[in-house]
């Protein structure tokens, strides 16, 4: 995302300590979840691991991310050609309680990659952390990360990872709704 809060893939700083950071991440995670559009962009990988680049990091990364198993919420896909990918078979929430009980006792990451997704699962109450990239860019327009929430989200900072080139993670939880509840200020 970039630093005023848009997705754009094509703004990203894509180099090899990013690339490594999302090998790792996606190495711990059991499930990718996209949207039609992001799994669209993402089909890109397996020609990397078809005809490598060169970037050894790169191509680490295509091979990583053509490997976990990716669930696609589409309206209008019909069927999907990644070998390691299938058309969710029921809704969001169900899909997801499901991965939920089969994860090895939680042990798996569920990974969220489509901004359509992170809001539809934050209003059901089903991301148990943020992992918010920022990039060190200003776009000043594009599609909003958080587009369409309803309803205000209060986080805890977990901790944060700076990269050479400027990018910054951060690590949120989403705090508990009764401590949502309690007043921040003294009365």
């Amino acid at each position: 995302m970039t630093l005023d809060g848009f997705c754009n893939h094509t703004a990203m700083i894509a180099d090899e300590e990013i690339h490594q950071h999302y090998s790792e991440l996606l190495r711990s995670a059991g499930t990718a979840l996209y949207g039609r559009i992001t799994y669209q962009l993402m089909e890109y990988w397996p020609t990397v691991v078809k005809h490598p680049t060169g970037n050894k990091s790169m191509d680490e990364f295509a091979v990583v991310i053509d490997n976990i198993p990716k669930i696609v919420f589409s309206h209008t896909l019909k069927n999907v050609e990644w070998k390691t990918a299938r058309l969710a078979k029921r809704d969001l929430k169900e899909e997801v309680l499901e991965l939920r009980q089969s994860r090895n006792d939680g042990t798996k990451d569920i990974l969220v990659g489509s901004p359509s997704l992170i809001v539809a699962l934050s209003q059901l109450d089903l991301i148990d952390e943020y992992q918010l990239s920022v990039q060190p860019t200003v776009l000043g327009n594009g599609l909003p990360l958080f587009k369409n929430i309803k309803d205000r989200i209060d986080l805890t900072l977990l901790k944060t990872k700076t990269f050479s080139c400027g990018a910054v993670t951060l690590y949120y939880e989403p705090k508990k709704m009764s401590a949502q509840l309690e007043p921040t200020f003294p009365l």
